[in-house]
C-alpha cells in the first residue's frame, strides 16, 4: 500500500515537471506560449515553434453554436452558488404545465404538479436560518440587479452574509439592513463604484441603519477595505452626463493632482463630480452643477466646495 502511495506521487511529480517544462519555449526560452485547444498544440508565440502537438481534449465531444444548443447537449446541472442559500444542490419543478415531449398536461395532472410545486417550495428550507437566508439572499439579488452589480460581487456579498449570520450578527438587527450592509461591503471589497447612496436608495433601510450596520459588520468579520478611488466614478458619471472622452481624461488628471492633500475626510463621490464639473468647463463642454449632482447623488453645495478647492490648489482662476 505505502509502495503505491509513493509511486503515484512519483507519476504527478513526474506529471508536473513535464507541464513546467511545456510552459516554455526550447527555442527562445519565452514564457510566451499559447495553447490553440482547435488545433491541440502550444505554440510559441514569440518565435512560432510548435512546443507541444496531438494534445488530448478535455472538453465535451460535442460542439454547440449557440445558447439553445449547448443547453440541450449538456449532461450536467447548474454550478454550485452561494447566491442561493441551498447552493442550487435541491431540484426544482419547472413552472411549464408541459410532458417530456412539449404536450400540455391535463387539468388533473397540472393541478397534481401545483401541489408538488407547493410543497417542493416548502421543504427547501427546514428551519428558521435557512429561511432567513433564503430571504436575505433573494433582498440582495433584486438590490444587485437594480444596481448593474456583476454576478461575482454577488457572491462576494453573499458569502459574506453566511459568514454575518454564522457568527450570530443578525441578532437585534433587520435582515433587510444587514443585507444591504453586506451588499455595500461586497462592492467595496471588489472595488466597484457603488455609494453608500445608490445601495440606500434600491433598499428599504434608511442610510444611518445601512451605515451602523456596515460599520459593525466589517468591524466584526475583521474586513480589510480599501478606501474607495474617486477615479472608479468617472466613467460612470460621464457616461450618465453624455460627456466626451477628453472630459473623462480631463477629470482623472484634476482627481490624480488634488486627491492627495484634498480627498481625505471627503466622500468620494462628491470629490469625482466636482473634477468632472471642473473638467467640463475647461473642456467647453458645460454642465451646470444640478446636472452633475443629480447624477453622482450629492448636493450641488458639496460641488461647489469641492470645485472651489480643487481650481485654487490647480491655481486656476
Amino acid at each position: 500500500m505505502v509502495w503505491s502511495v509513493r509511486l503515484e506521487d512519483e507519476e504527478h511529480e513526474t506529471e508536473h515537471a513535464e507541464a513546467d517544462a511545456t510552459t516554455s519555449c526550447s527555442e527562445c526560452g519565452s514564457s510566451n506560449v499559447l495553447r490553440h485547444s482547435d488545433q491541440g498544440e502550444r505554440i510559441c508565440e514569440d518565435c512560432g515553434l510548435v512546443v507541444e502537438e496531438s494534445m488530448i481534449d478535455s472538453g465535451p465531444e460535442w460542439r454547440a453554436f449557440n445558447h439553445q444548443e449547448r443547453q440541450k447537449k449538456s449532461r450536467v446541472g447548474a454550478p454550485t452558488t452561494q447566491t442561493i442559500h441551498d447552493k442550487g444542490l435541491t431540484t426544482q419543478i419547472d413552472w411549464k404545465d408541459k410532458d417530456a415531449y412539449g404536450r400540455s398536461l391535463s387539468s388533473e395532472k397540472r393541478s397534481q404538479m401545483n401541489r408538488l410545486r407547493k410543497w417542493q417550495k416548502r421543504i427547501r428550507t427546514k428551519d428558521a436560518g435557512e429561511r432567513n437566508l433564503q430571504f436575505a439572499l433573494s433582498e440582495i439579488d433584486r438590490m444587485a440587479s437594480a444596481l448593474g452589480v456583476p454576478q461575482s460581487t454577488r457572491e462576494v456579498t453573499s458569502v459574506l452574509y453566511r459568514r454575518a449570520l454564522e457568527e450570530d450578527l443578525i441578532r437585534g438587527r433587520s435582515i433587510e439592513g444587514v443585507a444591504t450592509a453586506a451588499l455595500y461591503a461586497g462592492c467595496r471589497q471588489e472595488g466597484l463604484p457603488r455609494s453608500l447612496e445608490e445601495v440606500t436608495e434600491v433598499s428599504r433601510i434608511e442610510r444611518i441603519e445601512v451605515s451602523r450596520t456596515y460599520r459593525y459588520i466589517s468591524s466584526e468579520l475583521g474586513l480589510e477595505i480599501r478606501p474607495i478611488d474617486p477615479k472608479q466614478y468617472v466613467p460612470r458619471f460621464c457616461s450618465a452626463l453624455d460627456l466626451p472622452q477628453e472630459v473623462e481624461a480631463k477629470a482623472k488628471e484634476i482627481i490624480d493632482e488634488t486627491a492627495d492633500p484634498l480627498l481625505s475626510g471627503r466622500g468620494p463621490s462628491g470629490f469625482a463630480a466636482a473634477a468632472i464639473y471642473a473638467a467640463s468647463l475647461l473642456c467647453n463642454e458645460k454642465k451646470t452643477q444640478r446636472e452633475v449632482a443629480d447624477v453622482a447623488q450629492v448636493t450641488e453645495v458639496t460641488i461647489r466646495n469641492r470645485y472651489q478647492e480643487q481650481i485654487e490648489m490647480l491655481g486656476i482662476r
